[in-house]
């Protein structure tokens, strides 16, 4: 049985007390390595490291820096296959998407933040009385980056690389789900030599190591991606320290299509939002709005697509979705589709768990799921189910859609279909989320802005935002 490390001051460790946690492979439902249960001990030790190593780290020239992440990026695509496997195994989703999205992705956040450091600059002011006002942007000290389940190397490294560009050192948690890419990333960073405590990762539970990790006065801002219930306690802990505070939480999305848009193009894609990584996507559109002129024709062929969609082993190319990623979760899922009868909801497809045969036998499968007939005001539809689950609802005008895509807690993202340039100006105006996709989906541009409003989320990561949060601006005037 495969243990896994914690990687602290440059060195992969045993947790101090021996304890560890089960890790399970959800394809299988059988336990396949073991985890570290970190205790304050290890996160101590984790924050020590980080703090010694800030005063080297924070120094180097950005060039300097972005050489090492250079060398973690290239590393990361050298070893793309292993890391995609171990991907799928750990979370259950096809191989084909790790090996396509997760792992390329993680991969380019190393790179991207490798450049964008050597191009970051702040404002200066010049004024006619003989001043001149400029910002200094200097790293703010150890950063604890605790990120989800749902893309584990993707969202970690979505955190580190830019707190490591910009000279801060941190302190790591991966989910305790899905550990072992960040395992592998810390043998990654071992093997070509970054320097001892610039980056600690360490395992455990969220209750436990995470609260450990955030509750430290040690630790001088938080980043965390993840459920909002949990971001609300990090911020019940992290605000009245006055820190720094990014919080990347829930979705509930809204995936709104017009009559007079691109009918394929908007069946193929709404596929794949609402149900890729088995709609274990923060971002995918689990709310379907459909203009009724087209709504029967759309409710059917996408019933039909839906229904041939292939659940099963995600080392299978031909498998769309593969497993979810815990038995938790997976009667969570359940229990939702349930609530949905039990509101007046109609299955229109799936609904229903998925067995296979073999060694797959005990995973956890579940079969894409559309249900018509709740209102916009239900549980279902208003609480974030996080799995192949999709709800679908006529509308008739556009200020009605408006309401409906603002009739809900969540504001992280939204997808409009639309032939119509002035509609959809005037949708994305009006409606309240943090992205906004027009006749696409999940395309994502580096340089931008990411993050939610409502209970979607603090703060935004993304290109220069990621790297302004994690720098402190200091205003020096100047009179001459």
């Amino acid at each position: 049985m495969k243990k896994i490390a914690n990687y602290i001051n440059g060195k992969l460790v045993e947790p101090i007390s021996k304890n560890y946690i089960d890790n399970y492979n959800p394809a299988t439902g059988d336990v396949y390595s073991l985890i570290p249960n970190s205790n304050d001990e290890d996160v101590n030790e984790a924050i020590k490291s980080a703090r010694a190593a800030f005063s080297s780290w924070s120094k180097l020239k950005n060039s300097e820096r972005s050489n090492w992440l250079e060398k973690i990026s290239n590393e990361i695509h050298n070893r793309i296959d292993e890391l995609a496997l171990a991907e799928s195994i750990d979370n259950g989703k096809p191989l084909k998407l790790a090996k396509s999205v997760d792992i390329p992705r993680a991969r380019d956040n190393f790179k991207f933040y490798a450049t964008a450091i050597q191009h970051y600059a702040s404002e200066s002011h010049h004024t006619s009385e003989g001043m001149i006002n400029f910002t200094l942007r200097k790293p703010v000290g150890v950063a604890a980056c605790i990120s989800p389940w749902n893309l584990p190397l993707y969202l970690f490294s979505w955190k580190i690389a830019p707190a490591l560009a910009a000279g801060n050192t941190v302190v790591a948690k991966p989910s305790e789900i899905t550990p072992m890419t960040a395992y592998l990333l810390s043998e990654i960073c071992q093997e070509i030599g970054l320097p001892a405590g610039v980056l600690n990762i360490v395992h455990g539970l969220g209750s436990s190591t995470g609260n450990s990790i955030i509750s430290s006065d040690k630790i001088d801002l938080v980043s965390f991606t993840g459920g909002t219930s949990t971001g609300a306690h990090i911020a019940s802990i992290v605000a009245p320290k006055f820190k720094k505070m990014s919080l990347e939480l829930g979705g509930k999305n809204p995936n709104i299509i017009f009559d007079d848009c691109d009918f394929d193009a908007a069946i193929r894609t709404s596929l794949n939002s609402s149900f890729a990584n088995q709609g274990q996507i923060c971002l995918c559109g689990s709310r379907i709005l459909v203009q009724r002129g087209i709504y029967e024709k759309f409710k059917n062929e996408f019933v039909s697509r839906t229904d041939q969609m292939i659940v099963g082993d995600p080392m299978d190319e031909k498998s769309r979705l593969g497993a979810i990623v815990s038995k938790s979760h997976y009667e969570k899922i359940l229990s939702y589709i349930e609530l949905a009868k039990e509101e007046g909801g109609s299955i229109l497809t799936g609904g229903v768990p998925v067995k296979l045969d073999g060694d797959l036998s005990m995973g956890w499968y579940i079969r894409p799921t559309i249900i018509e007939g709740l209102d916009q005001r239900c549980r279902t539809n208003q609480e974030e189910i996080f799995g192949p689950v999709v709800t679908i609802q006529p509308f008739d005008t556009e200020e009605e859609v408006i309401e409906l895509a603002n009739s809900n807690d969540y504001g992280l993202a939204a997808t409009i279909w639309t032939s119509n340039l002035s509609k959809a100006h005037r949708c994305s105006e009006q409606i309240k989320s943090g992205i906004i996709w027009v006749n696409c989906w999940l395309q994502r541009d580096l340089r931008t802005p990411f993050g939610g409003m409502k209970n979607s989320g603090v703060g935004r990561e993304g290109g220069w935002e990621a790297l302004r949060f994690f720098t402190e601006p200091k205003n020096v005037c100047i009179k001459y």
